[in-house]
């Protein structure tokens, strides 16, 4: 028994790096998801869980929860050298970044 509670002790360190390095491997599946859906001028970001938000929509957890991934529409990592993306809005407006939010 005591070997036991010994070996999760010694494992607890390397699984706590496991789960605080599966945010990238999270975000690259996301990442992929949202490629294959037709989105190309968008950025995927990982911050902390209690972060305030300015823009972006969360669309996965990682960490163990302790870190959102966000979601953000026409950010830099478009193709076209990261400069601000003309949408149309469903509403009929046009906004220069993509952000369609009143």
């Amino acid at each position: 028994m005591r070997r036991l509670v010994m070996a999760i002790l010694l494992a607890l360190p390397t699984l706590a790096a496991a789960q605080a390095g599966n945010c990238e491997e999270i975000r690259q599946r996301i990442e992929a998801k949202v490629r294959a859906s037709g989105a190309s001028a968008f950025q995927l970001r990982v911050v902390e869980k209690d972060a305030k938000l300015t823009a972006g929509k969360v669309v996965g957890s990682c960490d163990l929860g302790r870190r959102q991934i966000v979601y953000v529409a026409g950010a830099a990592s478009a193709p076209h050298g990261g400069e601000p993306i003309l949408t149309e809005c469903k509403d009929g407006t046009v906004t220069l970044g993509g952000d369609c939010k009143p």
